[in-house]
């Protein structure tokens, strides 16, 4: 199906023979290369054809938006979402309203499916707040180098707790039952199947850049596992000193205690011959940080995760939990799901059945109310997750307040411990 605001570039879903026009475009506009024989069959059964959009002009592919169904977890919840990718437009056809059109059409689809949320990966962060996504999250990488990875006295050990190193594909039943033990409670965790995790330990050999393989560290008892580290090594020796100069990074770790954490840690930043340490895509309440001797030495460096569009926002605001009671009547200003515009009545009805902070109803508010707090759709996906907090953005003046008070308890209600963390790249 097109509708008229596709413009002059149709837009529609793609069939199977018309795949590879529609990755030539994103491999230009990426820069990127030809899929290998590894990834091409995984891509290829991932690929959700009725929701592989492509703008055309002629009978050639000039822009792509694509999208898988995800479960994600949000506070005290989870919630069926869109995960939004393979966003491209051929150089050739920028500036001409290629994407607008191709993300106009998908976020009506997204709606039109049930799906509340949408969320992505931004390639450049100046574009998707245009469509009404919000960051959602801060992810920290950390460096540190040889003989900074001591752990505080005060670090977490457990004698029964057991290190093994193994090829990733022989563990992957330890790793989604780690995995899916911390699903539940970390915000951003996306449900994984076995297609995701495979992957998840691809690893090409054209894509190593001079590393090892990838290399699997588990950490076990006689229960089972209770934490993994994927991560691999580069192999480097300055001939002119003959000191060994490896670095290590580490690719994922999850652990479902700070103990089997720390012992993960301990093991990873000691390895001989190893020069520098990196820490990949971690959450910003990593507790490798209060786990260190020295936290200064973990060197934090923070960039944005997941970013968050609310699609339906009744059923998206009640379908996560909350940290405090609130009552509040919300405007919400959104001018490309006209749906989601206009005054919401968000209000605690107590503690769910499970615990897990206060549930909440969501629905329009009564005619003539007035607004406590007034926000576009944008800075309502930042905070949505609880890694962005509402203060914030209303100390940016990005978010009004009508009652005193308002932003301040709406801000503590939507905050969350732990803080979202999204380890799968899509």
């Amino acid at each position: 199906m097109t509708t008229a605001s596709d413009g002059p570039f149709p837009v529609r879903p793609i069939s199977a023979e018309e795949f590879d026009g529609f990755h030539a475009v994103f491999m230009h506009a990426f820069n990127a290369s030809p899929l290998t024989e590894e990834e091409r069959p995984w891509i290829l059964s991932h690929l959700e054809l009725d929701r592989s959009l492509a703008a055309f002009d002629g009978s050639m592919p000039v822009g792509t938006a694509g999208a898988y169904t995800f479960q994600l977890t949000v506070p005290g919840s989870r919630v069926p979402t869109a995960g939004v990718t393979w966003v491209a437009v051929l150089p050739s056809h920028r500036r001409r309203g290629v994407l607008s059109s191709m993300m106009r059409r998908q976020l009506a689809d997204v709606r039109d499916r049930g799906e509340p949320l949408a969320a992505l990966w931004a390639s450049e962060s100046v574009i998707y707040p245009r469509f009404g996504y919000g960051r959602a999250m801060w992810h920290a990488d950390f460096t540190l180098y040889r003989g900074e990875g001591t752990l505080a006295r005060t670090a977490p050990a457990d004698s029964s707790l057991r290190l093994r190193i193994t090829d990733p594909a022989a563990a992957l039943a330890e790793l989604a039952k780690v995995y899916d033990a911390v699903l539940p409670a970390r915000p951003g965790f996306i449900a994984r199947d076995e297609r995701w995790w495979r992957r998840g330990i691809s690893d090409p050999p054209e894509r190593r850049q001079g590393a090892s393989p990838l290399h699997c560290l588990l950490a076990e008892d006689d229960s089972g596992p209770r934490g993994y580290a994927l991560y691999s090594a580069q192999h480097r020796w300055d001939s002119e000193t003959s000191l060994p100069n490896d670095s290590l990074t580490v690719r994922e770790m999850v652990a479902t205690d700070a103990a089997a954490s720390a012992a993960l840690a301990a093991d990873l930043l000691s390895r001989d011959l190893t020069a520098e340490f990196h820490f990949r895509q971690r959450p910003v309440d990593d507790p490798l940080v209060s786990q260190l001797a020295d936290p200064r030495r973990a060197r934090p460096r923070l960039t944005d995760g997941l970013w968050l569009r609310i699609i339906d926002v009744p059923a998206a605001l009640a379908g996560r939990r909350y940290s405090g009671p609130v009552d509040t009547v919300l405007e919400v200003h959104d001018r490309l799901l006209p749906s989601n515009a206009g005054r919401w009545r968000l209000a605690t009805t107590g503690p769910d059945g499970d615990g897990e902070g206060l549930a909440a109803s969501c629905a329009a508010a009564a005619p003539g109310a007035a607004p406590d707090v007034t926000l576009d759709v944008t800075e309502l996906g930042a905070a949505y997750l609880g890694g962005t907090t509402l203060g914030e953005l209303a100390g940016a003046g990005l978010v009004a307040e009508g009652r005193p008070g308002a932003v301040r308890q709406l801000s503590t209600a939507l905050s969350w411990d732990p803080a979202p963390w999204c380890p799968v790249n899509f």
